[in-house]
């Protein structure tokens, strides 16, 4: 991923959000979500992501139409996080979300990763590729609303980021 693509991240996270969280999240927040103060921030985070961070946007006839994002595991456990992946709702289930995933998954390495509980989508989908659920559950509040989020893990995938 590059500066340049930042903008573009940006508007498929907040499309992302808009069309994932709807009926999950208070509208009046994902009406406000602001692509460019976003892409400001994707800008900020990809200049100072720490080591082991892992960018990555795939694309579609030449534009961006997905972005995922690997680190270090922010809990106690060992093992690497996906922080994000996102893909233009306009381009889901078309087979850009798993070639991201198979692409920034480290080979030999547990994978965490925090889903929305209510996002079935998000949940088939990581079990689709082999992720479980392991009965960690987090609060995560947007605009005083509870939205819990429940973790999924990839017990040492065997898929090497240069496949």
């Amino acid at each position: 991923m590059r500066v340049a693509d930042c903008d573009r991240v940006a508007e498929i996270r907040v499309a992302g959000w808009r069309h994932a969280y709807r009926g999950l999240v208070p509208q009046p927040y994902l009406d406000r979500m602001d692509p460019v103060a976003a892409a400001r921030w994707h800008r900020e985070l990809l200049t100072g992501a720490g080591p082991g961070v892992v960018n990555l946007v795939a694309e579609h006839d030449g534009r961006v139409a997905g972005w995922a994002c690997l680190g270090p595991n922010r809990g106690p456990e060992p093992g690497s996080e996906l922080y994000a992946l996102y893909v233009d709702p306009d381009r889901h289930r078309t087979g850009l979300g798993s070639a991201l995933l198979r692409r920034c998954l480290p080979a030999g390495e547990t994978v965490h990763v925090w889903v929305v509980s209510g996002n079935v989508p998000a949940l088939r989908f990581y079990a689709h590729h082999g992720f479980a659920p392991d009965g960690a559950r987090e609060p995560f509040a947007v605009d005083g609303v509870e939205v819990p989020e429940v973790r999924y893990v990839l017990s040492s995938p065997g898929v090497s980021p240069s496949a």
